[in-house]
């Protein structure tokens, strides 16, 4: 269950990170998230805390369930997609546990 806690906890941090990335390039905000952005940043993050797979949730782009609206699928999306390859330089560590994840090294 910790290791589980562990993982969710870091999903949470990686994409706050990626949210503060894309907000800051696109709404420029020096600190924080603009409203919208801290919109679908809780958004995600009750996603992720109500995952019907709990320990042994997937990421949610391996996921066979899509829990989010199709507007809010698509913000993330967005987030995703600008903020990804970002986060290679800005937060390598949790860039690669994020890497390991979808590889399935890290789940528990």
């Amino acid at each position: 269950m910790k290791k589980r806690d562990e993982r969710l906890q870091r999903e949470k941090l990686t994409i706050g990170k990626m949210a503060e990335i894309y907000c800051r390039a696109h709404h420029q905000t020096e600190k924080g998230l603009c409203p919208e952005c801290r919109a679908l940043l809780s958004y995600a993050l009750e996603r992720m805390e109500s995952c019907p797979f709990k320990g042994g949730k997937p990421v949610c782009s391996a996921c066979t369930i899509h829990c989010y609206k199709p507007a809010m699928r698509e913000g993330i999306r967005q987030v995703m997609r600008y903020a990804g390859p970002r986060m290679l330089l800005r937060h390598p560590l949790l860039t690669l546990a994020h890497f390991l994840d979808g590889l399935g090294v890290c789940r528990t």
